[in-house]
């Protein structure tokens, strides 16, 4: 397999969405920092993370964590609920203004496969879902999304 056009691909990805994160920023109807847009992001991928978790997955302390998800608590973009099973805890969510406005990556996303679905077959589809789902599931172990 060729190393450049996987590395394309996942270029493309992230340009799309530097570019869309930054003409938001200039047509200020993102009231977010670029970090905060990361932010927001992990823990949507992280699926209801605490605090701690959010904080040791992008190696941060969890005092500067808590303050980056307080900013974003603020904002209207992140909401804390409390554990049913510890209620000292409390796991992090991103809002629907977040997906309203912000969930650029995933829209690009699903246009890009509606665009493959309309140019392979379905068994070529179907191995291509196959592939990615190895890929995340065994050869990804670095960024191990699960709890």
């Amino acid at each position: 397999m060729k190393r450049d056009a996987f590395s394309e691909v996942y270029k493309k990805f992230k340009i799309y969405f530097y570019k869309n994160v930054f003409n938001q920023i200039q047509n200020r109807e993102l009231s977010l920092t670029t970090v905060e847009v990361f932010c927001v992001e992990i823990i949507d991928a992280l699926k209801n993370p605490t605090i701690n978790e959010f904080a040791n997955f992008i190696n941060i302390s969890s005092p500067n964590a808590a303050y980056k998800v307080n900013s974003l608590i603020q904002k209207g973009y992140v909401k804390k609920i409390r554990s049913d099973t510890d209620k000292r805890e409390y796991h992090l969510t991103v809002t629907d203004k977040y997906y309203k406005y912000y969930n650029i990556s995933q829209r690009y996303v699903d246009t890009v496969l509606e665009r493959v679905r309309n140019n392979f077959t379905k068994e070529e589809v179907d191995l291509f879902e196959k592939m990615f789902e190895k890929i995340t599931d065994e050869l990804m172990p670095e960024v191990n999304l699960d709890k």
